[in-house]
């Protein structure tokens, strides 16, 4: 976990903690919730909507990759 320093509004501050209070949490944990929420809707970098999408149906896949992609591209 990393530190960093955040300045709020006094009123903004003042929610905060009654919101922390009601909840039992630190304000701190309200925050990194917060960011994470924020960073999931607002981050470009996303995968392709196809990353996952496929099954091909084997389960040693990753271990014969090259196995089964000799020769692939050559001409037959």
């Amino acid at each position: 976990m990393e530190k960093t320093t955040l300045y709020l509004d006094g009123n903004d501050y003042r929610r905060l903690k009654r919101v922390a209070s009601r909840k039992r949490v630190a304000p701190a944990q309200l925050v990194r919730e917060a960011v994470a929420e924020y960073v999931v809707r607002h981050d470009t970098t996303r995968l392709a909507r196809s990353v996952g999408a496929f099954c091909s149906g084997r389960t040693d896949l990753s271990e014969r990759a090259e196995d089964l992609l000799s020769g692939f591209g050559k001409a037959q």
